[in-house]
């Protein structure tokens, strides 16, 4: 009896162990994931990133495509992987379950160790190609359910722009054109209990007219509430754009859609109010804000930083300057990436 009580006490012992790390784990990892965008000729190799993502505490990673040597090296880490369907598969996918279930086949499927989180059928979808959204998604929904995938959830991404009321929260709306598409996205999404994602950028609604807003409020320093909304006090542009858009999904049906910012940040150089000290204020402030959430909806906001790098392939300016690093893996500025 003496033997089996220690054998108990030991294990007692290992548990509490082992839940001591899970917890220091958990206190370590990032608040937030980040994009791994590739338009540069000058980045690291996926494998210097993947080690770059654990070292800096990263637990989720967006990939705007499923690039094979990205996915390899994710393969067994742990990270979960946010991957795109992108735009210019929208009408494959959309053509039938066959072309879906070879996309799936290929793009998830041959990625047995990678943790999928969801897949992102198109990005910032517009005109013409709206029309094609719910049918890819549909078919890439059912396809990964015949793979016995179905943990995995199938979204897309939206830009800010389809927003047409920001102020008050309250009164959050979508533009006529973004109602087109999203009265039919929005009830496949609370259907599937998928999730919404949004890239949404307190940056540009600052810069597109800087006397509009004090400064402040879009990098969450403001010392008070700025806009009040039915006994609600808003200090930054980030809650009001979510609890906005919140508003907005309701209206289409979505009362159990949750919103995922799937892109937000801050330039570090190349336009308005660009600057490394800008760009450390909103990140840093972000990383600590998005595990209190709004206002009206105070739990955690997943959420996405954009972007892993300085990618020089894109536009000259701003879109050059996003970056956490720069290619050669300095970081752009000093920055916690724990809450």
């Amino acid at each position: 009896m003496a033997l089996q009580g220690a054998s108990s006490s030991a294990t007692m012992l290992d548990m509490a162990l082992l839940l001591s790390v899970f917890a220091s784990i958990l206190a370590r990892a990032a608040a937030v994931g980040v994009c791994y965008g590739m338009s540069g000729d000058n980045l690291p190799p996926p494998s210097i990133v993947v080690g770059m993502l654990r070292d800096n505490g990263f637990t989720t990673v967006r990939l705007y495509s499923p690039e094979r040597a990205a996915l390899t090296a994710l393969g067994g880490t742990g990270i979960r992987v946010v991957v795109g369907a992108p735009n210019d598969v929208l009408g494959t996918l959309a053509s039938g379950g066959a072309a879906a279930a070879a996309w799936v086949r290929d793009n998830i499927q041959a990625y047995p160790m990678v943790s999928f989180r969801y897949v992102v059928v198109g990005n910032e979808v517009a005109g013409a190609d709206t029309q094609l959204l719910v049918p890819a998604m549909e078919n890439v929904h059912g396809a990964l359910a015949v793979a016995g995938l179905s943990h995995i959830k199938v979204t897309t991404s939206i830009s800010q722009a389809t927003i047409g009321v920001h102020f008050p929260p309250s009164a959050g709306e979508f533009t006529d054109e973004a109602k087109s598409f999203l009265s039919f996205v929005i009830p496949f999404l609370e259907r599937t209990r998928a999730p919404l994602l949004a890239n949404l950028y307190p940056y540009f609604i600052y810069a597109y007219n800087p006397d509009a807003m004090d400064i402040s409020f879009a990098l969450f320093t403001a010392e008070g509430p700025v806009v009040q909304d039915a006994g609600y006090g808003y200090q930054n542009m980030f809650d009001v754009t979510v609890d906005a858009l919140y508003t907005a999904v309701q209206k289409l049906g979505g009362s159990r859609v949750r919103v995922v910012v799937s892109e937000t940040g801050w330039p570090s150089a190349g336009g308005v109010a660009a600057s490394v000290e800008n760009a450390r204020t909103f990140n840093q402030n972000l990383v600590r804000h998005v595990s209190m959430g709004t206002p009206r909806r105070p739990r955690k906001i997943e959420t996405y930083v954009f972007a892993m790098f300085n990618e020089n392939l894109k536009e000259a300016g701003v879109e050059q300057n996003w970056g956490l690093f720069f290619p050669d893996t300095d970081r752009v500025y000093p920055i916690s990436f724990s809450a």
